[in-house]
């Protein structure tokens, strides 16, 4: 992908504020962030979401997601964390490059990452169970 703005960085063709690199994957501060010490994780391969990437990168990425966020808590003394991934733009996502949020939490810290909660209807319930069998 030529033009995706991720790849670029992923593979150091734009500079950023790099946390951690391997031969798969770039850790970099987020130019927009949620709280203190939001990275991201990006694969230095292309793929644009969850859907599509291969399940061993998929696993290696939530391998350094666990330690990131150890990391990071460790170094941050933050009080939580968040780890997010959207897929598609009903869910949020704006750049079509797969990639996992690390968003370091503070008590107080007012980040928007909540939804009120709702019910599981006995027919929905049927109705999932049956679709997904």
């Amino acid at each position: 992908m030529g033009e995706c703005i991720f790849c670029k960085i992923a593979n150091g063709e734009i500079p950023s504020a790099t946390l951690y690199e391997d031969d798969k994957f770039r850790v970099i501060l987020d130019l927009s962030p949620a709280s203190k010490g939001h990275a991201l994780i990006l694969p230095k391969q292309h793929v644009a979401n969850l859907y599509e990437i291969p399940d061993e990168l998929a696993a290696d990425a939530m391998i350094l997601a666990k330690k990131m966020a150890d990391k990071m808590t460790k170094a941050l003394s933050c009080d939580g964390f968040n780890l997010v991934q959207n897929n598609g733009e009903a869910a949020g996502q704006t750049v079509f490059h797969f990639h996992m949020h690390l968003i370091p939490r503070y008590d107080k810290d007012q980040v928007g990452l909540t939804w009120k909660p709702g019910t599981l209807t006995d027919e929905d319930k049927e109705e999932i169970l049956e679709k997904m069998k």
